[in-house]
């Protein structure tokens, strides 16, 4: 058979053949197809599409594909058939399906169908016959709507969807009528013909109430829906009404108030439904609109509504009440305005932005919003014009957009990331004076200064200095922490091992406050997989912390408890305890109990931040306990064991982190080198010269990067120490030169700086550097240094095995 014509003016219903008068009111195809398709693009709830006049599938949209299983590619060519269960089959369907809508222009009924993969869903079918513009037959629309789950909330969309409502409905299911204000009819459709049964030249001039059943008259129903759609501007019943022949049939009535320009009363216009009859018909669409509505509910970031050409909220959504504060109720019938600051209200912004949107067609832009409860929010709004089919406005949809969060967060990640970049810099500027008051403590404690006093003031300076480098490394921890780079490099250790040097790395604080340590570590290995390091620095600054907040003489215990699935670090103290509201905050940055006030060294509140991050970074967990202030507190880290035999390739790995200001009492029995220093810092540059000539060291010193170069040509060095933030020629360009001479690969080159986060590490190593030492450098770091470089050739020597790896 061959195809209909393609064109969508070829489309017409049952209704409107030209052949049968009787059926002159049908469905303007041509007017409404574009309203229509556009619709239909957004329908996805729907499974519509077209049969030839034989039952075969013609057309396919994403909504069949949904609900039927079926791609468009498998779909087209099937019979109709195919979606009905075997039983229905049997009955004869579809084929009677088709020749009932064939023969009444229409057919609709609810039962079982089929999905492509055998399963069955209660569905809602309406077939529609469809003609050529000769009447001919040459096809049928079909649409199919799920009704499994969606049988509630019916009523909520009658008055704001009735223009939908009147785009897919026939209008011969409606009788539309008008009265004059006093109530008498003054026109009559065809619909009101079919429904009520009179003609018009029956009706016209006649009182309304006649429609009424005696009782509803006697109570003067009739007077009092017009009382109400007068006052309301609407009025929207449900109720028993009668037919010309007597008979009574359930209807669904709406009444509209009309008036002119000037706000004169010039009648209504009366909507009534017969539901007794079409019960089914407008169960399905009431369920389809409650589909509509959910669909729009279920945007629950953005507030979608319409209001009508004046401004006022005709329709709201689940989304606008989140974002506005109105319910429903609280804000349909009231104008748009509600929603600006007052400031724009009285520059008239509201019916400016509905003018531009008017004569634009849409309009997008930010600004100030104000929900129910007068606070103010950065909103997204889009507001697009809506008109009919001769281009006449009914309306405007406004979408917004809540974008205050997304606000703070831009400004939030700009402040966390300038923050980061201050942090970084402030480490920076502070380890470059505290390099040459370490190197100088450090050179002053090898030297000896012979006086009492002076040595006890040295030792000032070098707690202090100290303490201040572990404040540095703490405004680093939190970029780390902040933004999640806090990295581990995890070998096999042994915990006890571990907690041993780390107590002998507190064990100077906690005797100097006089207080009695106990400790329990089991003598045989406690087996982890974890950063030494790093676990080093969590129990030392569980320890320090016990140790300062405890008062002088007081109790701390150490317990190391090995079990099956888990190990168990106690770390107990006497001291000024924890409150019960501080107990889950107390692990947060920059969090400090009150009491730890009366104690001169704070800190930054950085600390137990640190602590958990990297207990949790091994799969572990930290948990505070305290009966209250002056009872004392214990910290419980829980770890994950390792075997036994997970220990005894890495036993170094385990060794604690040096102590900022602790001195190393090892012979000088360092090889001599050349080193050339590079520092545009005299001071940091002089100290650390000194520093190396204490260990027996031949040195040379440059304060800019042509110097260095001079002094590396000159000189012939083992090591170049390179401050990369020298003015004019700076490290990394000094590196790159110096690498590029003809032995320039034999060089080892060590970056000295304040800038100390991994991607600076990166990128000196990437630059040419075989190592990356952070200010203020521990003597123990240098000689380190010296030792691994030791086998280095010095600068037009051959190159031999080329550079040492400072990675």
């Amino acid at each position: 058979m061959p195809r209909p014509p393609a064109s969508p003016t070829a489309l017409t219903t049952a209704a409107s053949t030209a052949s049968d008068p009787a059926r002159t009111v049908g469905y303007d195809w041509e007017g409404s197809l574009p309203v229509v398709q556009a619709l239909l693009q957004n329908v996805r709830d729907y499974a519509i599409f077209v049969l030839d006049r034989g039952g075969r599938v013609l057309t396919w949209n994403a909504g069949a594909q949904l609900l039927e299983g079926y791609s468009a590619e498998e779909a087209i060519g099937l019979h109709l058939s195919q979606f009905y269960p075997p039983d229905a089959l049997e009955r004869g369907l579809p084929a009677s399906d088709l020749e009932q809508a064939s023969a009444n222009g229409r057919f609709e009924e609810e039962g079982w169908r089929v999905r492509q993969d055998g399963n069955r869903f209660w569905a809602n079918v309406s077939v529609t016959a469809l003609y050529d513009p000769r009447g001919q037959l040459w096809g049928f629309l079909n649409i199919t709507r799920d009704l499994i789950a969606r049988r509630s909330g019916e009523e909520q969309l009658r008055e704001s969807e009735e223009r939908f409502r009147l785009l897919v409905q026939s209008v011969r299911d409606y009788a539309i009528f008008t009265l004059d204000p006093h109530g008498h009819v003054t026109s009559w459709n065809a619909g009101a013909r079919h429904i009520k049964g009179y003609e018009p030249h029956e009706v016209i001039g006649s009182h309304f109430s006649r429609f009424y059943p005696p009782d509803a008259v006697e109570r003067r129903w009739p007077e009092e829906e017009l009382r109400r759609a007068t006052l309301e501007g609407s009025f929207e019943d449900e109720g028993w009404r009668l037919r010309k022949d007597g008979s009574r049939f359930w209807a669904n009535v709406v009444i509209t108030a009309l008036r002119d320009a000037q706000g004169t009363l010039r009648g209504f216009s009366k909507v009534t439904r017969d539901l007794s009859e079409r019960r089914q018909q407008e169960d399905t669409l009431r369920r389809g609109e409650q589909r509509f509505r959910l669909l729009l509910d279920g945007v629950k970031d953005h507030a979608l509504f319409l209001v009508d050409v004046r401004g006022i909220v005709n329709s709201w959504n689940e989304g606008a009440e989140r974002i506005e504060g109105y319910r429903a109720d609280q804000i349909i019938g009231r104008h748009v305005a509600n929603f600006y600051r007052p400031d724009d209200v009285a520059a008239d912004r509201p019916w400016r932005e509905l003018a531009i949107a008017r004569d634009s067609g849409r309009l997008e832009l930010e600004g100030w919003r104000i929900r129910q409860d007068g606070s103010s929010y950065w909103a997204k709004v889009t507001i697009s014009a809506l008109k009919d089919e001769q281009g006449k406005l009914y309306g405007y949809a406004h979408l917004i957009q809540d974008l205050t969060e997304q606000q703070r967060a831009e400004a939030l990640a700009s402040t966390v990331g300038k923050t980061n970049e201050f942090l970084a810099t402030l480490a920076h500027e502070l380890r470059n004076p505290l390099a040459p008051i370490r190197n100088a403590v450090t050179l002053m404690g090898r030297t000896g200064l012979g006086d009492p006093v002076l040595e006890a003031m040295r030792q000032t300076i070098d707690r202090q200095s100290g303490h201040l480098e572990r404040i540095v490394d703490e405004l680093l921890d939190v970029d780390r922490i902040a933004r999640g780079q806090l990295k581990l490099d995890k070998a096999p250790i042994d915990l006890s091992q571990l907690l041993a040097g780390a107590l002998e790395a507190s064990r100077p604080l906690i005797e100097r406050r006089e207080q009695q340590l106990r400790v329990s570590i089991p003598e045989r290995p406690v087996p982890i997989r974890g950063d030494g390091l790093r676990l080093t620095q969590v129990v030392v600054n569980l320890l320090n912390n016990a140790a300062k907040y405890t008062p002088p003489h007081g109790q701390i215990w150490v317990t190391l408890t090995p079990k099956d699935a888990v190990i168990e670090l106690r770390i107990r103290d006497s001291g000024i305890g924890i409150r019960s509201e501080m107990i889950n905050r107390i692990f947060e940055l920059f969090v400090q109990e009150e009491e730890a006030q009366r104690f001169n060294d704070r800190g930054l509140g950085v600390g137990l931040a640190l602590v958990r991050r990297v207990v949790e970074l091994h799969g572990g967990r930290v948990e505070a306990y305290s009966e209250g202030r002056d009872r004392g507190s214990e910290f419980v880290v829980f770890l994950p064991p390792a075997s036994a035999a997970a220990v005894e390739d890495a036993p170094a790995r385990a060794a604690p982190a040096p102590v900022a200001g602790a001195t190393a009492h090892v012979a000088d029995t360092l090889p001599r080198r050349r080193i050339v220093i590079a520092d545009d810092n005299t001071d940091a540059a002089a100290s650390l010269d000194l520093l190396l000539q204490s260990f027996g060291q031949d040195t040379r010193v440059a304060h800019d990067g042509a110097a260095a170069l001079e002094a590396v040509a000159q000189f012939r060095p083992h090591l170049v120490v390179l401050d990369v933030g020298m003015p004019m020629l700076d490290g990394y360009e000094v590196a790159r030169r110096l690498r590029s001479l003809p032995d320039g690969a034999a060089l080892t080159l060590v970056a000295l700086t304040g800038w100390g986060q991994e991607v600076d590490r990166q990128r000196a190593l990437q630059t040419g550097f075989n190592h990356h030492l952070v200010k203020p450098v521990s003597e123990t770091a240098l000689r380190e240094l010296l030792t691994s470089t030791a086998a280095a050739p010095p600068a037009g020597a051959d190159p031999g095995a080329g550079s040492t790896d400072g990675q």
